[in-house]
């Protein structure tokens, strides 16, 4: 797509005078946005995967981001709640037992919780979600809210971060196994599922825009849908930065107890 006709994007849109006039037109302008503006471009995410940050913040951030990855299947209910098609409610449906899990089947959530106790951190605690920053609690709600109150077609669109989940897991996998002698492939295993997870979920939600987004006005808003989202895993990183690496940690939020380099 003609990089021209991005040049009115902000930080909440594409822009007003930007007209997407196809299914290829759109495809390319949401592989723009994550190119610009996914969360694998923060510093934070730098230092983490670099091996710049000490245990106490890699602690932080799983804990904090254990709050995101427990309300993904609640944010998924809400998805297939606003779906009268059968078909969309049965696709979309595995989402939730990624993560939940089922009977005699460990998800997600399982496996995030696996990373926590082996960085140290109390399960109870984690699960209490009473340490976490604002901010995190705001961001991520309000990603629920988005998928409750918006379209369908946008709520399914807020989910195309997983186009780029997969390049960002490896190297998570790879710089954090290799900086971090408290790390373990064990305690990784959420990550190493989700390379297989996330293809899948962005195919079936990038092939649903491109159907159903008929107008330059739906593909406007599935693009502004996907800058929300990348907006929502942005500002985490932004809480985390200012209360963890410059040390401006909120009045009750958590407060790392160790503090090793990484080896």
């Amino acid at each position: 797509m003609n990089a021209v006709t991005l040049t009115g994007m902000t930080a909440l849109s594409i822009g007003k005078d930007t007209r997407l006039n196809s299914a290829e037109e759109l495809e390319a302008t949401l592989r723009h946005i994550g190119a610009t503006r996914y969360h694998s471009l923060h510093p934070f995410h730098r230092l983490l995967h670099g091996g710049k940050l000490n245990k106490g913040q890699v602690q932080a951030w799983a804990l904090n981001r254990y709050y995101y990855q427990s309300t993904i299947p609640i944010k998924d209910a809400v998805v297939i709640s606003r779906f009268r098609d059968r078909a969309t409610r049965l696709e979309w449906r595995h989402r939730i037992e990624d993560h939940d899990g089922d009977v005699g089947s460990e998800g997600g959530i399982e496996r995030w919780l696996k990373l926590t106790e082996g960085l140290g951190l109390d399960t109870a605690y984690v699960e209490s979600t009473e340490g976490i920053l604002p901010a995190t609690r705001f961001a991520v709600e309000a990603y629920v809210h988005f998928c409750r109150e918006k379209s369908p077609l946008e709520a399914i669109a807020s989910s195309l971060t997983e186009l780029f989940a997969p390049n960002l897991h490896e190297e998570r996998i790879s710089g954090m196994l290799e900086h971090y002698d408290f790390v373990n492939p064990d305690i990784m295993s959420y990550f190493k599922r989700r390379l297989a997870q996330a293809p899948r979920d962005a195919g079936f939600a990038l092939d649903y825009v491109k159907a159903h987004a008929k107008t330059p006005e739906e593909r406007a808003a599935v693009c502004n849908a996907l800058i929300f989202k990348t907006n929502v895993l942005w500002v985490q990183l932004d809480a985390l930065y200012h209360a963890y690496v410059e040390g401006h940690i909120p009045p009750g939020a958590f407060v790392p107890k160790v503090n090793q380099k990484a080896s």
